[in-house]
């Protein structure tokens, strides 16, 4: 089995995409109640503080801030999941090795990480996951997806609510 080295660093700053084994599911905004409790959960028992995130139907983006003295973002992860998971009846597409490790097979058992390095760095993966999507078709204008920090971020004043204004997807090439 490869053994996968992650950048830990106690207070850091860190991007994640996780998303769904199935990527064709409308699970996670279906449910976003279910998943806002585990996401608060996993935050009352270890307390980070998310900078933005976005959740998809099938993903999420976020960058967290981890606290000073603690790096443990595959804990917090592992939590959200298993949280999420527990109101779910287990995918009967599961491999032998989900079934020994009575993983439910809801969830890619891996995520991306990226160690945010510099305010530029951070400013780039705010907007990336603030136009997510569009990106992806959900949404003509970033304003019109619910399930997005935008909001928290035009409410502070930090972005006007027509950032990025309107995307007409049938004149954008094939595959963006």
């Amino acid at each position: 089995m490869p053994n996968y080295r992650r950048s830990k660093i106690a207070g850091g700053f860190y991007f994640f995409t996780v998303a769904l084994a199935d990527r064709q599911s409308t699970l996670l905004t279906e449910n976003i109640g279910l998943l806002r409790q585990a996401y608060a959960r996993a935050n009352q028992l270890h307390p980070f503080e998310t900078i933005a995130i976005c959740v998809l139907p099938e993903h999420i983006h976020a960058i967290w801030q981890l606290p000073p003295n603690d790096a443990r973002f595959d804990l917090r992860w592992r939590i959200i999941k298993s949280n999420f998971s527990r109101h779910f009846e287990a995918s009967s597409q599961r491999n032998t090795s989900k079934v020994q490790r009575r993983e439910k097979g809801i969830w890619q058992r891996r995520y991306w990480e990226h160690q945010i390095r510099n305010e530029r760095d951070l400013n780039q993966h705010i907007d990336y996951i603030h136009a997510n999507p569009v990106k992806h078709g959900y949404a003509s204008q970033v304003k019109d997806w619910p399930y997005s920090s935008f909001h928290r971020y035009v409410r502070a004043g930090i972005l006007p609510i027509d950032w990025m204004g309107t995307i007409d997807h049938a004149l954008m090439p094939f595959g963006e």
